[in-house]
């Protein structure tokens, strides 16, 4: 199994990168950094030592920056186990909003633009659906991911969902289960969703919020604008929808794969030299076969970077009944209903504070080891006798 990583191509490479692009995204430069620095002696460290035989063990910190391979396995087990804890006993769906190929440098150019306006139709489009009497007639719930990248790290923006198989119907006081085993038809949500993102992309456009930049420019020209959205309007929108899962622990379980994951992991570089990087994908596009991809270095990082999300932007949000702000009060009351318990008698709902794990309880449920435990004598637990203080960074190719 290689051991290359990521950051090994970083450190290799980014400084000449930088040299031949020229200045780039102030958080282009913070990503490679932390990257670069993730687990080295540059962010400081701690040390530790058993309790039972004295054996002594450095481990330095983690940059927790959420494009680094190396950070997110925690992250995402958090994730999943508050997740778990707000599930229904109901089927869950899993759904993919995906853009045509023609409209994704529009959303690379202009992200944060770009990809609340795909959220918004996503939301919108399913809320929509799910209140329409002749499908669902309810209010339902989702949690949207947003992904940037295909397979090959091109741009490929498009949105993980999970949909709980029916709605609170709040005059009715009843929960309805979905009707349909594919939640809704999903030429249905294609058309709705084209039209909503269509209609958005066209106003952007027009108020400038999603600008022409690069070779964006030439659709200045109106008629040159006016072909490319004839062109995709009279394509057919992609949306895949999964039969619902098995359990609903399942499916958590299943995005919580997608919620943290970054444009490429460690395990998938397969070797670097003379500066070649040479990964794993899959070919969706020819039967899903795994395939080998060789790119220079300087690709090889450029296509990264094109997935770093704009600072301060949500990748993961929780809309409707599984919204932050009120699941606390409608997630019991839809699990009594769905239970068929007199909500009349039950409980007034509180907002449960819920302590939230130490890392150590994480990893024992993800992997059934205490990490504390001594890998020397496999008795003791090792404590924390001393800190590294962190280094004064000396960033590279600073603009």
């Amino acid at each position: 199994m290689s051991t290359l990583e990521i950051a090994d191509i970083f450190r290799a490479g980014f400084e000449s990168y930088v040299q031949t692009m020229g200045a780039l995204p102030m958080d282009h430069y913070k990503t490679a950094h932390a990257i670069m620095a993730c687990r080295t002696e540059e962010l400081g460290g701690h040390v530790y030592k058993c309790d039972r035989c004295g054996h002594e063990r450095t481990l330095h910190n983690s940059c927790g920056n959420r494009h680094c391979p190396k950070c997110q396995s925690l992250a995402r087990a958090q994730w999943v186990q508050a997740r778990i804890g707000e599930l229904l006993p109901v089927p869950y769906f899993h759904a993919v909003f995906t853009l045509p190929a023609e409209l994704n440098p529009f959303l690379l150019r202009n992200k944060t633009a770009g990809y609340a306006l795909l959220f918004r139709c996503v939301r919108e489009t399913l809320s929509e659906l799910s209140a329409d009497t002749k499908l669902l007639g309810a209010r339902t719930g989702f949690i949207l991911v947003l992904h940037s990248w295909g397979q090959n790290l091109m741009d490929h923006p498009h949105i993980h969902c999970i949909i709980p198989g029916g709605g609170l119907d709040g005059q009715a006081g009843v929960w309805k289960n979905s009707r349909n085993r594919f939640l809704f038809p999903v030429a249905v949500m294609s058309a709705l969703f084209k039209g909503k993102f269509m209609h958005g992309f066209r106003q952007a456009v027009r108020n400038k919020s999603i600008g022409l930049h690069g070779l964006l420019g030439k659709y200045e020209d109106p008629g040159e604008f006016q072909k490319l959205v004839n062109g995709v309007y009279g394509k057919r929108w992609v949306i895949y929808v999964k039969p619902p899962f098995a359990g609903p622990e399942a499916v958590v379980r299943y995005l919580g794969n997608y919620t943290h994951r970054i444009a490429i992991s460690n395990y998938r570089i397969l070797s670097f030299e003379n500066n070649r990087v040479t990964f794993s994908w899959r070919d969706y596009a020819d039967h899903n076969k795994k395939k080998k991809m060789t790119v220079s270095v300087h690709e090889f990082i450029r296509r990264f970077l094109l997935h770093v999300v704009p600072n301060g932007f949500m990748r993961i949000r929780h809309y409707g009944i599984l919204g932050n702000r009120c699941k606390a009060k409608l997630l019991p009351l839809c699990r009594k209903l769905i239970e068929g318990e007199s909500v009349q008698k039950a409980d007034p709902v509180e907002k449960r504070a819920e302590k939230k794990k130490a890392w150590h309880e994480v990893i024992m449920e993800m992997t059934g080891t205490d990490p504390r435990i001594c890998p020397c004598c496999k008795k003791g637990i090792m404590v924390i006798v001393g800190e590294i203080p962190e280094k004064k960074r000396q960033w590279l190719s600073w603009p």
